[in-house]
Order: structure tokens, then C-alpha cells, then sequence
């Protein structure tokens, strides 16, 4: 008798052993103490949560749609130009110094400058900034205008906010070039044309000296505040 309960109490001690270990198959994790702790649902704060009222996220006060907060700037950015785009802008730039110009430009920018310009610029103004590059050709490209000679005295006598507002937002048959060009690159070119202009390479306005400029401007009507 007693051997045949030894044998039973075996038995069920191995059933019940099989059962929690999820059988001979070991997929069964077994049962969880706390299911709904261990089978929780992540929610997301601003996500779609599978219930019809989330859906509709402006009924729970989110009004989110997906875009960064105005001003927003990229990860190494700079500060956008102050001045707007347009014949306005391009005006005001004539007397302008700008706060974001570097203080100066070391050579390994003035080189990488001509690369730039290689790049973006020398299709239509030459790779010697005479405005003959491979569109114009000398009237034999397929260009119908010949672009603006970088050497000449109109271009000279630009300033350097000018130059900078043109590759910026572009002027006249010339696009824009924002999205091409990093904001600081873009006076890194600037100056690149200055040093081709018989000018020597530029090394750009002192900062303090800019901010004495801006503040004489605002003094005298003129508006240095950033419009974009």
C-alpha cells in the first residue's frame, strides 16, 4: 500500500512538474502571476493607442503635426540671414553687416570655398569668375544671357551682405542656393570671390566692430532685426 502511494504521489509530483515547466517542449512559458503587469501595453504619449477617441488627437488637447516649432534650427546650423529675401532685402544689404559673418576665414575655408564654387557657382560664372563658364561658353553654350562677370567693377562694388543675399535667395535668372550651401559656407564663397577680385583673401568684419555698425544703423532708422 504504501509503495503504490510512494508511486501516485510521484506520478502527480511529475505532471505537475511537466505542467508548470510548459511539457517537453519548453515553449510554454507557463502561467503569469500577474498577466496584466506582464503582458502591458505600451502607450504612446502622442501615438495612435488602437482606440477610436485616439485617433482624433486634438479631442484629448494634443494639436501635433509632426513639424519642428518655428525657429527651429538644425543641429550644427547657423542663424539664418537677417535680412528677407527680394528686392527689399537686397537694398537693404547695400549698408548691412551682418552679425553671422565669420571674423575671419582660415585657408582651409578659402580652399574649401573654391571647391564650393566650383561646384555650385563655375557652371555659369567660370572657373575664373568671368561669367564664361560651360553654360555660356562665349554665346555658344546653351544658355541664352550671359551671367555676371564676378571681375568686373558692378560686382566689386558690392558689399559683402549682397553678395551673401544673392547666393542666399538668389536674384534675377540666378536661383537661390540655401538648401545647396551651408549658411557659413556661403561667406566662406563670399570671400573666395573677394580674393579673386584683386582684394587679397578677406577676412571677414570683426564682430565687435559689426555689432558697433548694427547699432549706429538701428540708431539711424535702419531696421538690423532679424526678419526670418
Amino acid at each position: 500500500m504504501m509503495k503504490k502511494l510512494l508511486l501516485l504521489t510521484g506520478f502527480i509530483a511529475l505532471t505537475l512538474s511537466f505542467a508548470a515547466c510548459g511539457g517537453a517542449s519548453g515553449n510554454d512559458p507557463g502561467r503569469a502571476y500577474m498577466p496584466d503587469m506582464y503582458y502591458s501595453r505600451a502607450y504612446e504619449a502622442l501615438g495612435y493607442n488602437n482606440t477610436p477617441e485616439d485617433h482624433d488627437l486634438s479631442k484629448r488637447g494634443a494639436y501635433w503635426n509632426g513639424m519642428p516649432v518655428p525657429g527651429t534650427m538644425a543641429r550644427g546650423d547657423a542663424n539664418h540671414f537677417e535680412l528677407p529675401e527680394g528686392d527689399s532685402g537686397y537694398a537693404r544689404a547695400a549698408s548691412f553687416v551682418s552679425l553671422t559673418q565669420p571674423r575671419n576665414v582660415t585657408a582651409a575655408q578659402l580652399k574649401e570655398a573654391e571647391r564650393l564654387y566650383l561646384i555650385n557657382c563655375g557652371i555659369c560664372h567660370g572657373s575664373k569668375l568671368d561669367g564664361n563658364g560651360p553654360l555660356w561658353k562665349g554665346g555658344d553654350g546653351p544658355y541664352p544671357a550671359a551671367p555676371r562677370n564676378l571681375l568686373d567693377d558692378y560686382t566689386k562694388k558690392l558689399s559683402d551682405a549682397q553678395i551673401y543675399h544673392v547666393i542666399t535667395y538668389g536674384k534675377g535668372q540666378m536661383g537661390a542656393y540655401a538648401s545647396q550651401v551651408h549658411p557659413e559656407q556661403r561667406w566662406w564663397i563670399t570671400n573666395y570671390i573677394r580674393s579673386k577680385q584683386g582684394g587679397g583673401a578677406a577676412t571677414g568684419t570683426d564682430t565687435t566692430a559689426a555689432a558697433a555698425t548694427a547699432t549706429t544703423g538701428a540708431a539711424a532708422g535702419t531696421d538690423t532685426t532679424q526678419t526670418r
